[in-house]
């Protein structure tokens, strides 16, 4: 079944809980990106198979946590449950919570990133750092494409 493809660069609000099993990769912030995540994401993707209870394998999520300094970076797959985490890889939920989402493509990451931080400012959304929660974005894996579908969601204080 072929998928929907997203607006690109539309902005909303959305609010959710995700429960994730996957792997992470921490390294110095900015210098150790983008190939860190680019590291722990195609690691992940050899080993996705081994999650059992994933809800879709072809949608990669990767939520990350950063100072400023360090940062770590998932590569994760929405699960059903937390109940068998494959070795070496760990599981998690981030409780429900409302973010900012915008819509774009592996090649227009940078760009949809100022256009969230700026459509989050002319609203008044101030974004919500390390308290239980953290920015995901999320990948849709297609085959044949030059540009995937990518969704980056920012959590905002409500």
């Amino acid at each position: 079944m072929q998928r929907q493809k997203l607006e690109k660069f539309k902005c909303e609000l959305t609010t959710r809980d995700y429960s994730l099993i996957g792997q992470s990769i921490t390294t110095n912030f900015p210098s150790g990106f983008p190939d860190a995540a680019l590291k722990v994401q195609l690691e992940f993707v050899e080993r996705r198979n081994e999650i059992m209870n994933s809800i879709d394998k072809e949608v990669l999520f990767s939520p990350y946590m950063c100072n400023g300094i360090i940062a770590t970076y998932f590569a994760c797959l929405e699960v059903s449950d937390l109940s068998d985490i494959p070795e070496g890889m760990i599981g998690f939920t981030l409780p429900s919570q409302t973010y900012a989402k915008i819509n774009c493509t592996n090649k227009s990451i940078g760009e949809a990133y100022d256009r969230i931080f700026k459509w989050m400012n002319e609203n008044k959304y101030n974004q919500r750092f390390l308290e239980n929660t953290c920015p995901i974005e999320i990948y849709y894996f297609e085959d044949n494409v030059e540009e995937e579908d990518v969704e980056i969601l920012i959590p905002i204080r409500t």
